[in-house]
């Protein structure tokens, strides 16, 4: 048996990209969460995946939608990855955003966006697998991602060529 604590160690030492997955509900509560397991899936057809906790409340309320935003956040938002890390009724309030071509909720300063809908959900140990149908995507020119390595959040630094 592998021990728990263990294997957070071991794959701690490998960097993950940090975004937001945000969506809207049909009265218009906006709903959001941190992942730290994101990925792109395939080119053709375009599809990206993310991993939540089965336990999480907040995929609860974003799963029905049926649809979701991907915020890539860069190395400047850590402010707003503890926002939607944390436990609050309204992780919007006063938070600047715009919104995707369907409607989602677009985080400003993300360093990329992709408008999903949601194409399957299976469940895989105590996770789920979502992916996501790419319908739409963009980026900024500038910045630099987030990154959760080693149980700590860090900047990307270049290496020299």
């Amino acid at each position: 048996m592998i021990d728990p604590a263990l294997f957070r160690t071991v794959l701690g030492a490998y960097p993950t990209g940090v975004v937001v997955i945000t969506a809207v509900d049909a009265e218009g509560q906006r709903r959001g969460l941190v992942i730290g397991s994101f990925t792109s899936i395939s080119l053709d057809p375009p599809l990206v995946g993310f991993f939540p906790d089965r336990r999480s409340r907040s995929w609860a309320q974003i799963a029905p939608i049926g649809r979701f935003c991907v915020n890539v956040l860069g190395s400047d938002q850590l402010d707003v990855c503890r926002r939607f890390a944390a436990r609050a009724e309204d992780k919007f309030a006063d938070l600047a955003h715009g919104h995707t071509p369907s409607g989602q909720p677009l985080l400003e300063n993300a360093i990329v966006w992709i408008d999903c809908s949601i194409e399957r959900v299976d469940e895989v140990g105590d996770h789920y697998l979502v992916v996501g149908a790419v319908e739409a995507l963009g980026r900024r020119d500038v910045g630099t991602p987030l990154l959760f390595f080693g149980g700590q959040y860090h900047d990307l630094a270049e290496l020299p060529a």
